[in-house]
């Protein structure tokens, strides 16, 4: 497995880990139509090419022995997208692929979007999840972050409640 910055080569990939995952993760929460709007709307193609060539703002992707052009979703099986707001950095998103979780894929990713935001100057970083995200919720608390509050996220015109999460001293 291996952990480096995106690339714009990467974003088509980036965008198939991040449909694969709501299709899963959401399938209960949001109507296929929902979903469709929310990835193109979080993960349209310029949108994430202007991201991953932009310093301020970290995007990490994991690459796995088991991705590849036979698995049809390019070699992405993981990514991470942050930014530095002051003291704070902030994970926008992480993604697993469905077929890649338990790996501890995820976890390299987070470390590797965590040093960055703290390379960049964040004293702590948080991160936001849907409230309905039980598996995302276990999986930052795993990592070591505390629930620090409620948000709210739109989705294809919806709103739904976010967990905050909060890592202090990076």
């Amino acid at each position: 497995m291996r952990v480096r910055e995106a690339t714009t080569d990467d974003v088509a990939s980036v965008r198939a880990v991040a449909e694969a995952s709501w299709e899963r993760d959401y399938a209960d929460l949001l109507t296929r139509d929902t979903v469709a709007a929310g990835v193109n709307d979080w993960y349209d193609e310029a949108t994430l090419a202007d991201l991953v060539t932009d310093e301020r703002t970290p995007v990490y992707v994991a690459e796995t022995e088991s991705a590849g052009a036979d698995s049809g979703r390019g070699d992405i099986a993981a990514f991470a997208h942050g930014y530095v707001d002051g003291e704070t950095g902030h994970v926008l998103r992480l993604y697993v692929h469905p077929d890649e979780r338990r790996s501890g894929v995820g976890r390299r990713v987070l470390d590797a979007t965590v040093a960055a935001l703290s390379a960049r100057g964040s004293e702590r970083v948080e991160a936001t999840v849907l409230a309905a995200n039980e598996q995302g919720r276990a999986f930052y608390e795993a990592q070591g972050f505390e629930e620090a509050g409620a948000a709210e996220t739109t989705i294809g015109g919806e709103t739904f409640p976010e967990c905050r999460y909060r890592l202090d001293d990076p």
